[in-house]
């Protein structure tokens, strides 16, 4: 029988996250995954993120490349903040790649990480519009 090692090598996971300069906080608290968690996942997984979003854009016909730049990240942020199917997609990404220590621990937290998560998410694309928009037109020459 497969112990949940087996099918997912926790130290695989983490081996993957890239380094992030961390501030000093307390082991155990939602602070500490934030830093030593969800940083280094979200950096990660940033090109994939990016990419997800652009394709949202797309798929929900969102003029960002006739918006001016202020305009565009207004557009952005209001679909990273209201669109439902959007911000469960970004949550799956993200808690898709948690050992399952942080999983556990990300379970018995779960609203104020998905808050703080979807916080660090928008200001990840908001600080790369130019980026997104770039793959939305990539994506639509396709």
């Amino acid at each position: 029988m497969l112990s949940d090692s087996d099918v997912r090598p926790d130290a695989a996971l983490l081996a993957m996250r890239p380094s992030v300069p961390t501030a000093t906080v307390e082991p155990g608290t939602v602070g500490a995954f934030l830093h030593t968690t969800l940083r280094p996942v979200l950096k990660m997984q940033n090109m994939l993120l990016l990419a997800i979003v652009a394709d949202f854009v797309l798929d929900h016909h969102i003029p960002l490349a006739k918006a001016s730049g202020t305009d565009q990240q207004r557009l952005l942020a209001e679909l990273l903040g209201r669109n439902t199917k959007l911000r469960y997609t970004v949550v799956g990404l993200v808690s898709g790649v948690f050992s399952a220590g942080e999983y556990i621990f990300y379970r018995q937290h779960r609203s104020e990480l998905n808050r703080r998560m979807l916080e660090l998410v928008q200001q990840r694309v908001l600080d790369q519009t130019a980026l997104v928009l770039t793959l939305a037109n990539d994506s639509a020459a396709l």
